[in-house]
């Protein structure tokens, strides 16, 4: 498979800053009476979004340029606010330019600033999958900001998931889709076997206590140092870190961090969540134009397996780019690396531009 290069220049990072200085909008959807797949009910379920850009409708009234943009697990619509997406993707002259699309950056159910179980409700949260995350991201679009048609949908990690799911369930809804980092196929191997084993070490932590704790157990810190492990390469990890000392500085340092801001419930029900991911079946559905990209460095999705290739296959204008190891690709985080990729994302918007 090609491999494009680009280099990080000077323009870019003036992008960069004039981007940082125009933060995006924020706001919150409430969606009342929400009926999750698992038969519970919240009467109002908050979707927390931040956008770019102002929506754009035809003589028909529809929106034509709106482009959702869905995070990964335990993340939020606010990483994409970084220098390194945003600064090389929504600036002026840039693939994704502001001035002429409406970017929507949802927070997905149980992250962010939208209803999760450590708002109060704790283990009697409503048990949510990725189809009733892909379903608030359309009600928050359709009912809150009056977008039924999107130019684009593309996301990183458990959003390139919801994004096959989104191509498959909305298949006239969009123009392209762009899933980064996943695979088109159920959760297993070892991508499930690291998920159980933060899911059952929360479980079965005494001091999880059904999910009524008062402090943080201690289960939580094994999940950051999993996330921190499955979310980069070793080579990366070997340059940072080249002594065993240096290892557990730097380990210590993000555990300590995530303890102070992460919350086990959170990540319990977040990692729970991909229970209900099964794309495969309805790949043939999909309709819309399909660039996948994923990189050869990707611990959670490796090239190896095979998967990927295989899949595309079934998706009717699908087609799958595996960006090779480099000193930039930062693993499963590439993703967030925009530099790696914009080149695909301007091929992809090419083609499926609208006809004059």
């Amino acid at each position: 498979m090609k491999t494009l290069r680009f280099p990080f220049l000077l323009p870019a990072l003036l992008c960069a800053s004039l981007l940082a200085a125009q933060a995006p909008a924020e706001g919150d959807a409430i969606l009342r009476n929400f009926r999750f797949r698992s038969g519970e009910e919240l009467a109002e379920l908050r979707i927390h979004y931040r956008t770019y850009g102002t929506p754009r409708k035809d003589a028909a009234g529809v929106v034509r340029n709106a482009v959702l943009i869905t995070h990964g697990t335990t993340g939020s619509g606010g990483q994409f606010v970084r220098p390194e997406f945003a600064g090389r993707l929504f600036g002026p002259g840039q693939p994704l330019d502001a001035a002429n699309y409406y970017i929507v950056l949802p927070d997905g159910i149980g992250h962010g600033k939208s209803s999760k179980p450590s708002d109060g409700l704790h283990a009697r949260f409503p048990r949510y999958g990725y189809l009733d995350m892909v379903e608030a991201q359309r009600r928050l679009l359709t009912e809150a900001l009056g977008v039924t048609h999107l130019r684009l949908v593309m996301g990183t990690s458990m959003g390139g998931m919801h994004t096959w799911l989104w191509g498959q369930l909305h298949p006239e809804m969009m123009d392209a889709l762009m899933p980064m980092a996943s695979l088109p196929t159920q959760i297993a191997g070892r991508n499930r076997v690291w998920r159980r084993m933060v899911i059952d070490a929360i479980r079965k932590d005494p001091q999880w206590k059904g999910g009524d704790y008062k402090t943080q157990p201690q289960s939580l810190r094994l999940a950051a140092q999993m996330l921190y492990f499955m979310g980069s390469n070793p080579v990366l990890r070997q340059g940072e870190a080249p002594t065993l000392a240096q290892v557990d500085t730097r380990l210590d340092a993000y555990a300590d961090s995530y303890e102070k801001t992460g919350d086990a419930n959170d990540v319990l029900y977040a990692l729970e969540a991909s229970r209900d991911y099964d794309p495969g079946p309805g790949l043939a559905r999909i309709q819309a134009p399909l660039l996948a990209v994923n990189t050869a460095d990707d611990l959670i999705n490796p090239p190896e397996l095979g998967i990927l290739e295989r899949e595309i296959q079934r998706v009717p204008k699908g087609r799958a780019v595996v960006l090779p190891l480099s000193p930039q690709t930062r693993g499963h985080g590439s993703h967030t690396v925009a530099a790696l990729w914009e080149g695909y994302l301007l091929e992809l918007l090419k083609q499926t531009a609208p006809k004059p």
